[in-house]
């Protein structure tokens, strides 16, 4: 019994072979993809994804060499928007895997993004091998200022090394200029620490994912597009609030008494903001997703209860930190604790239960229209 078919894969995260050399994925076969790696070596030379290319290519023919049957595929997903690409791969690699009947895989890979789809391909193929493909350099000065140059002139590059220092410096200069500069350690120690946190928990996917769903929401004409605004806008009153809050009774005593003012001024209008959003969801899961309603419905019930409980935990720590001008004394912090506790339990008790009652609901208008059928 003769070895599993090999299938030697090359993954082109960002689509350069589409975006540069207008190559339709997948490339299958031997001549196909060394066809893409010419056009796109043409298309631009200094691509490290033609080095990828020709690597496929001959590990593909080091195992036709050895008497295996291979196949070489090149995939390229999507150039701008790596959601939408990481899909396209996913269907991708299933097509190619199932047209050329392979059970195992050798990625060969130039490292860096390409790499990220790591656990899509192997959801589609056993993965036995991973080949990644690093181009040599020259080891003078010059190619190390042209490789400097090179990584500078690459626009994903450029944004976090250029832009990050060149606000720095002109917040730098604006506040001394205002003979503030205490101002700008502020602003600049706060962007880093939200942009950490910002990439830290992946909130550049999330946000992408919700302005596609807006925009999905726009073109199908969906109530909860409006609600999106709504809750945008509720969420910047919110930011506002906070931001006056800290003006108003932050009197520079720590991190934490700021955060906990800051959270105690906006948290019942990012609690709003989200409540907006949730009814969208809900009437259009009535109208058009029944079946989704349920979820919809405990959704708004449930962040009730966490904003009630955190405006009421707030209060309470702020109220036994004695800051200035605090409208919230110790005695009515303990009474909006006891109150913002009783008030998300109900809150979360009356979800639980509405949502029983919608899900028996649309099980009996499910099971009469299959009774009508």
């Amino acid at each position: 019994m003769g070895s599993p078919r090999t299938l030697v894969l090359n993954i082109d995260r960002d689509d350069d072979i589409g975006f540069k050399a207008a190559i339709e994925s997948p490339v299958i076969g031997r001549e196909a993809c060394l066809d893409a790696a010419v056009k796109l070596a043409l298309a631009d030379p200094e691509d490290s994804d033609v080095n990828a290319i020709f690597q496929a290519i001959s590990t593909y023919d080091r195992l036709k060499a050895d008497g295996e049957d291979p196949e070489v595929a090149v995939i390229g997903g999507n150039h701008f928007r790596f959601i939408e690409g990481d899909r396209k791969i996913a269907k991708l690699v299933e097509e190619v895997v199932k047209g050329c009947g392979a059970r195992q895989c050798i990625l060969v890979t130039d490292g860096g993004e390409d790499e990220y789809v790591l656990p899509i391909i192997q959801s589609k193929i056993q993965i036995s091998s991973i080949q990644r493909v690093v181009v040599s350099q020259m080891p003078n000065l010059e190619g190390t200022v042209y490789i400097l140059k090179k990584l500078l002139s690459d626009p994903k590059v450029s944004k976090l090394v250029l832009v990050l220092p060149g606000l720095t410096l002109l917040l730098y200069a604006v506040s001394y200029a205002l003979s503030k500069p205490e101002v700008a350690t502020i602003i600049i120690a706060a962007g880093i620490g939200g942009y950490l946190l910002y990439k830290g928990f992946s909130l550049d996917e999330l946000i992408r994912t919700e302005v596609i769903d807006m925009r999905s929401t726009l073109y199908r004409g969906r109530f909860s597009f409006v609600t999106y605004i709504g809750a945008i806008l509720f969420a910047i009153i919110g930011v506002m609030e906070g931001s006056s809050a800290l003006a108003n009774y932050w009197d520079g005593s720590g991190i934490f008494p700021m955060i906990m003012i800051f959270v105690w001024s906006a948290v019942l209008w990012f609690t709003l903001a989200a409540i907006t959003t949730s009814l969208g969801s809900i009437i259009d899961s009535f109208m058009y997703e029944k079946e989704s309603l349920n979820r919809a419905v405990i959704f708004s019930f449930f962040l009730s209860a966490i904003g009630v409980m955190a405006f009421g935990g707030t209060s309470y720590i702020l109220s036994s930190l004695n800051l200035r001008s605090f409208p919230v004394t110790p005695d009515l912090g303990v009474a909006y604790i006891i109150q913002g506790a009783i008030g998300g339990l109900i809150c979360a008790l009356v979800g639980i239960m509405l949502r029983y009652m919608v899900y028996r609901w649309v099980e009996d208008i499910e099971q009469a229209k299959r009774m009508r059928i």
